[in-house]
């Protein structure tokens, strides 16, 4: 039996010729407008010295998660540095954060207007589906195609890949807002923008940082995917050490990869989590509470 044609391939080359032919101008501000986000995020990255971004990130580490993560957060750097990889690792996080902003802040109100609208919703869920079931190397095609090489087509493939987590989770989020809370807004008069940014958001606001936090995951495994278009960072080095089948030279950037999503993994959850006092905000909240309990003698 002879195998159909349906010419599905063809399509899609006759597609990206038009839009090279007709949207060029258009790609071109896409691309400035991205790589001017991406740029602006690494000098502002790689500008700062090692012991002072090691010295930030322990504060924020120590802050958010506690002292343990905050001691391994120094070690993990440190070693970091001690690979020669703290530049490339710096590179790597620019595009994760510039990747995700980009997400967040097209895919957040593409989640409002779906928890809205079961019209958007219907609209959005197969596009959501086809972005997360693809192969993440079918979109390097793409991007390298309409934007070239280098951090840009990098960057907005990434975007691509790691949106929908965002989308879904906020979506489900401000559905999942109880009835009785939207109802006591609106016996309080709220408008449909402070029902959402006083009651609907911040009730939704741990399913939205879940979304952010596998956005950043997403984010970094397609980074490092990309620097086959040049994307650069802690992909090159991976790819370097495949490339030359050089075991040494992958397991260092792999290593450096798996460091730089722990301390990303677990300082974004802590954003959606309420945490119990620690240290010294624990004793005084437990004197205050003693004090509290204490009867007030006539």
């Amino acid at each position: 039996m002879q195998d159909w044609n349906l010419g599905i391939g063809e399509g899609a080359d006759a597609v990206v010729n038009f839009v090279l032919d007709h949207f060029t101008p258009a790609l071109d501000a896409i691309a400035a407008g991205i790589g001017f986000v991406t740029d602006g995020i690494r000098a502002a990255l790689t500008g700062v010295p090692m012991l002072a971004a090691v010295a930030v990130i322990a504060l924020l580490a120590l802050w958010r998660v506690g002292w343990k993560f905050a001691v391994f957060a120094v070690a993990a750097l440190l070693l970091i540095g001690g690979m020669g990889l703290w530049e490339r690792m710096m590179e790597t996080l620019s595009l994760v954060l510039a990747a995700t902003a980009i997400a967040i802040v097209i895919g957040v109100p593409l989640g409002i207007a779906m928890a809205r609208s079961n019209g958007v919703q219907l609209v959005a869920r197969p596009a959501l589906d086809l972005m997360q079931t693809m192969p993440a190397f079918v979109y390097l095609i793409p991007a390298a195609m309409f934007f070239g090489l280098g951090a840009v087509p990098g960057t907005i493939a990434t975007v691509i890949f790691a949106m929908p987590p965002v989308v879904r989770l906020t979506n489900l989020g401000i559905r999942q807002v109880h009835h009785e809370f939207i109802e006591a807004g609106e016996a309080f008069g709220c408008t449909p923008m402070q029902l959402l940014l006083k009651v609907q958001i911040p009730n939704a606001l741990p399913s939205i940082m879940a979304g952010i936090n596998q956005t950043i995951m997403l984010s970094l495994s397609m980074v490092v995917i990309a620097s086959m278009i040049g994307a650069g960072g802690l992909g090159n080095t991976v790819l370097t050490g495949i490339q030359r089948l050089d075991v040494g030279t992958g397991f260092e950037g792999g290593l450096a990869v798996v460091v730089l999503a722990v301390l990303l993994d677990r300082i974004t959850q802590s954003f959606g989590q309420k945490r119990a006092p620690s240290g010294l905000r624990a004793l005084f909240a437990r004197r205050n509470g003693e004090a509290a309990a204490q009867p007030v003698k006539a």
